[in-house]
């Protein structure tokens, strides 16, 4: 597993003598329920964002208090630099966050939480970093202000178990507060809990990603709009983001080797009985090893079936929508376009 340190040392070299682009910037925020803390967040997003060329793209999740008409009035206040997005209804944080990703105009995209614990003063240090050529900025809470055993420490197991398992290790997967390069972003979309998983996707086609400090402020208003019961829908997540990242192209290598791994010890046990058969006489068919066997046998066929059939899935998703199977961080010199075109 690569470490955030080596990363960040290789990314420094290469990037060594960069100057502050005059790239956009978008902020997204999803926003639940959140009325008194929007003004304030925006003066400090303001304030943070004065001087850079920057949008601000509240989302609102299906917010049941006044959010919806104070983030009305900001977009009348701040026409130049506030879209405010309305659900018909709560359809959770990441949705907000891809609807956002999909009406944005920013070179580099930058999600904070609206409940004022990120600190928007913290966003010029992230860019700062995309300047000196990252790819992923993420925060990390290290003097977080939650509530130990219901958030702090399942989200340390949380993390923990994420960066073995994608190999991209972070302290803080949860820390909404991160930083991205538009181009990292593309090439697939946010279901359930799946925002947080997106250093994960970033780091599966090589981007460069560096975790840095922030801050963390308790809540003053409102209260939490997610308890422990997230952690699970996290863990559940992990387990579709480990198979896309590590399958999605291959899926024989998982359900062949399921196959092959239920099968060749079943024949080996069907070979035990065979000889014992003509050794001992003992009964074959009369012992339950030979239906145990039997049905491992069968059911890891049917494993490599369905990865044949995954195959011409992936093989079909990837050919109808000429969706190459490569990530390019760029070309020097090029002539021309891909095969083809």
């Amino acid at each position: 597993m690569a470490s955030i340190e080596t990363r960040e040392l290789a990314a420094g070299i290469l990037s060594a003598g960069s100057q502050p682009t005059a790239e956009r910037t978008t902020v997204i925020v999803p926003v639940l329920n959140e009325e008194d803390n929007i003004p304030v967040l925006h003066e400090a997003l303001t304030a943070a964002l004065r001087g850079r060329d920057y949008e601000l793209i509240f989302v609102d999740d299906g917010s049941v208090d006044g959010s919806l008409q104070v983030l009305n009035s900001l977009a009348e206040s701040d026409e130049e630099h506030v879209t405010v997005i309305e659900f018909r209804r709560n359809f959770g944080q990441t949705t907000a966050i891809a609807a956002g990703i999909d009406y944005s105009s920013g070179d580099v995209i930058v999600l904070i939480d609206a409940d004022m614990q990120n600190d928007p003063a913290d966003i010029p240090m992230l860019l700062d970093k995309i300047d000196e050529g990252y790819d992923v900025v993420s925060g990390w809470r290290v003097d977080r202000k939650d509530a130990f055993l219901t958030r702090r420490l399942p989200s340390r197991v949380a993390n923990w178990l994420i960066s073995r398992v994608t190999g991209v290790a972070l302290h803080d997967y949860g820390c909404t507060l991160k930083a991205y390069r538009r181009d990292v972003l593309q090439g697939f979309r946010l279901y359930g809990e799946m925002h947080r998983f997106i250093p994960a996707y970033a780091g599966s086609v090589g981007a460069r990603i560096v975790e840095v400090p922030v801050q963390h402020h308790a809540r003053l208003h409102g209260t939490a709009n997610y308890g422990l019961e997230r952690t699970v829908k996290v863990l559940l997540d992990l387990f579709t983001v480990k198979f896309l990242i590590s399958y999605a192209r291959n899926p024989i290598y998982i359900f062949g080797g399921l196959g092959l791994f239920l099968i060749t010890p079943s024949v080996a046990v069907l070979a035990f009985l065979g000889v014992r058969r003509i050794l001992v006489g003992t009964s074959v068919l009369k012992s339950p090893l030979f239906t145990v066997s039997t049905m491992l046998v069968i059911l890891g066929f049917l494993c490599i079936l369905m990865g044949f059939i995954a195959e011409l899935l992936v093989r079909t998703y990837h050919e109808s929508q000429a969706k190459p199977t490569y990530s390019i961080r760029r070309i020097l010199n090029g002539k021309g376009g891909p095969p083809g075109t």
